[in-house]
């Protein structure tokens, strides 16, 4: 039997109600309308709460009943209501969001969370989850520098509530044996003083794509303490455990393969006569075939297993009308064991994150606050001898598995019997002076941040207002190779810096209702592989260049809030450079510019309409860019002309593209999307969502392209009672064939595609009690 996990977690948002710099929670309207993303607040990313007019940035907030409106349930799924957040597939499990043609941090109640390494990491629950808000650039000076800069998402957990009981049963039934149920009860302890709440998620779900599964036990443990009107304490804790696939998609992505999932067959042989998938190996196509989309590159015998657990706290004191003291604390623990037939390897033995800040808030307008982050990671990595492209899925399971030989394993350290990872530093044991050893991320480092910063708002007039604010971070981080080989010293290294942050932006009431703003944001970052840790290069060194990416960001933008109905309108455009971590550990800098929009309008008759839509020109930034192999004409010989004009390079072969200008592969151009609901009447209510993305290149010579595509999602609801509700909702109405990339930054764009699931049907009921 599956045990129950205990998911707990939040930090929080409610304030004292009498205080002049309230934050009210939001949780529904009475009427079944939903809250409109210009209707949340964010609370402990730009001040106490702030709403979207307010905020001198790009944002979109996405309420808890958008969420279900909208039927959110995974970090790509934003992109229904957020422009430019186009996502690759992760793996089939997205751990991170993406924002602006790259990877984004992720937060939880403003902590910076322990995430996947390049975005293959866990897969998210939302049990937890009350609201979302979706901020574009990089973290404010309150959060801190951090790894991922072209935007975040920042999770607002659950919280206990102090002034009702009540308790929610919720039940999905989908196609492929999709089964999800949760449980969420509040419980008001004490009225007005004291609240608990339970919250708890059961999902088994097989899966469309074969010997795909995913199985997670989710709760969470919220507590508020109010003993008064200045004071406010709450505390989650939340435990995780899941077990899932890791997908790769397809392989061997030709135009004919996304324009008309015809696939090329052939095992791939590499230069020594194997026919076991290994670098350099080159496919004599032996026909070319409609393939099943439901084909893609996983395998029944892999391992994907997590455990995390999360505990957040915030403390909230008003010590005068015009002064708050609001203290965050955030603990995560992390396991976790990948161990795939393709011979890749990532676990995480023990992964510890901890991290405090306090605040202090002056009149709404000035905020300081000092903080100390602590990440401490031993894991284990080996990913140097996957090969995807010689693998035919069409043939037998054995086709797509790497027994390693003596030779590879020679070249690598045994964890277990039978299991090999690479060490986590370099070593020339027959003294020819090259290094006998293959390196990926394999790391036991501990880095420690010591941050302060500043922030504060001078009014110039009672229209124009301007806010600066700096940040200094002190990383203090160490790291040592855990499973060095027998009779050698173990590499280790010590590596200290300071990383800083200023942040200008100026805004301009025109009306109280028309906001004009521009925001300038330059920063450092630091490049971090799996759980956060810190590898040594090839030298045994902590390479200085993993805490001397910059980034800086422009925007210029309006917003447009009507204080007699409710919608709400921006449009934004920007420029924006940053660093993307390449598999390689080295870092690439991208540029984008570009342009956003978004409206969103409820009507009084009960509907309700949001509009979104994007233009965005990412390029590499003079910077080297690489491919695991240069082009997929190159897996192939030229003995088939007829299907294909092979190069007969072979594949993987690691190609690095000069530094240039060219268009960032695996990002569309242009987004836009829409979601509407209709509440037609008491008891009927239908809705729906609708999103397009612009052609694109997969790789980045542009030999092989992903087409315009579109996703129509379509829901009814009916309410037997005002307590029990179901829903119905079709996704992929219109059956559309669609393909997104696999990973992020491009490096399989030769490699890999993802496609989409066909048309398929969910059932879900609700029951308030």
């Amino acid at each position: 039997m599956k045990k129950w996990l205990w998911l707990g977690l939040l930090p929080l948002t409610a304030v004292a109600q009498e205080k002049p710099m309230e934050v009210i929670e939001v949780i529904g309207r009475d009427d079944g309308s939903v809250v409109l993303p210009s209707e949340e607040e964010t609370d402990g990313l730009f001040g106490l709460a702030e709403s979207l007019q307010d905020i001198p940035r790009a944002a979109t907030a996405i309420s808890g009943s958008l969420m279900e409106e909208a039927a959110i349930n995974d970090l790509h799924d934003i992109a229904r209501f957020a422009p430019n957040s186009f996502a690759a597939a992760g793996f089939g499990n997205p751990s991170l969001p993406t924002i602006r043609g790259q990877l984004g941090e992720l937060y939880e109640a403003g902590m910076r969370r322990q995430a996947g390494n390049n975005g293959l990491g866990i897969p998210m629950s939302f049990n937890a989850i009350e609201s979302i808000a979706v901020v574009k650039g990089a973290p404010p000076v309150m959060l801190g520098t951090s790894q991922r800069v072209g935007g975040f998402v920042n999770l607002q957990p659950k919280t206990a509530r102090v002034t009702e009981s009540d308790s929610t049963l919720k039940a999905q039934f989908g196609e492929w044996s999709q089964h999800r149920l949760q449980l969420d009860h509040n419980w008001v302890l004490e009225d007005n003083e004291q609240g608990l709440r339970i919250s708890a998620e059961y999902v088994e779900e097989d899966s469309f794509y074969d010997y795909h599964h995913h199985r997670s036990d989710d709760i969470l443990v919220a507590y508020k303490f109010a003993p008064n009107d200045d004071t406010q304490l709450d505390v989650s804790l939340e435990y995780y455990d899941v077990e899932w696939t890791d997908n790769a998609g397809i392989n061997r992505p030709t135009q004919n393969l996304i324009d008309n999932n015809l696939y090329i067959t052939g095992q791939g042989v590499q230069p020594n006569g194997s026919r076991v998938p290994g670098a350099g190996a080159v496919v004599s196509p032996t026909g070319e075939v409609e393939i099943d989309r439901s084909t893609t590159l996983t395998d029944p015998q892999d391992t994907n297993t997590a455990e995390t657990t999360l505990l957040h706290a915030k403390l909230q004191h008003w010590l005068n009308d015009d002064m708050v003291l609001v203290n965050r604390t955030y603990y995560q623990y992390l396991t976790r064991e990948g161990i795939n037939q393709n011979s890749f390897v990532e676990i995480i033995d023990d992964a510890h994150t901890f991290e405090n800040r306090t605040e202090l808030h002056i009149n709404k307008k000035t905020v300081v606050g000092v903080n100390l982050r602590v990440n401490d990671v031993l894991g284990y990595s080996q990913f140097t001898t996957e090969a995807d492209n010689p693998i035919d899925l069409t043939g037998p399971l054995s086709n797509r598995r790497i027994p390693l030989t003596s030779e590879q394993q020679a070249r690598l350290i045994e964890l277990r019997p039978g299991l090999f990872v690479s060490p986590g530093g370099q070593y020339d044991l027959d003294g020819d002076g090259a290094g006998d050893f293959n390196l990926s991320d394999t790391t036991d480092s501990t880095s420690y941040q010591w941050g302060v910063f500043a922030q504060h708002e001078l009014e110039i007039t009672d229209k124009w207002r301007i806010t600066g604010g700096v940040r200094a971070d002190y990383y203090d981080v160490e790291a040592e190779d855990p499973i060095a080989p027998q009779g050698v010293e173990a590499a280790n290294d010590t590596y200290t810096d300071w990383l800083t942050a200023v942040s200008l932006s100026t805004q301009y009431n025109w009306t109280p209702e028309l906001t004009f703003y521009a925001t300038a944001y330059e920063s450092d970052s630091t490049s971090n592989s799996m759980a956060g840790g810190t590898v040594l290069n090839a030298s045994g060194d902590i390479d200085a260049q993993n805490f001397a990416t910059e980034n800086s960001l422009y925007e210029l933008g309006v917003k447009y809030a009507p204080s007699d109905t409710r919608w709400y309108a921006d449009a934004v455009v920007f420029d924006q450079k940053r660093s993307l971590r390449n598999r390689d550990g080295s870092n690439s800098g991208i540029r984008t510019e570009g342009f956003e929009t978004q409206w969103h309008y409820s009507h009084e008759a009960g509907y309700w309409l949001t509009l979104a839509a994007s233009y965005i020109d990412a390029r590499w930034d003079d910077s080297a860019a690489s491919q695991g192999t240069g082009q997929v004409a190159d897996v192939f010989d030229d003995s088939r002309p007829d299907i294909i004009d092979g190069t007969g390079v072979g594949s993987p072969s690691f190609t690095l593209f000069p530094a240039s200008n060219q268009q960032l592969q695996g990002i569309p151009e242009v987004q836009a999307s829409a979601v509407a609901g209709w509440q037609i009447t008491s008891k009927w209510s239908v809705g729906g969502d609708f999103s397009y993305t612009k052609h694109y290149p997969l790789d980045y010579l542009q030999t092989v392209f992903i087409r315009d595509q579109h996703t129509l999602n379509l829901n009814a609801r009916y309410r037997f009672t005002p307590q029990l509700s179901a829903r119905i909702d079709v996704f992929n109405a219109t059956d559309q064939d669609n393909w997104s990339p696999v990973f992020e930054g491009g490096y399989f764009g030769a490699t890999l595609a993802f496609p989409s699931q066909p048309r398929h049907a969910r059932l879900s009921v609700n029951y308030r009690f």
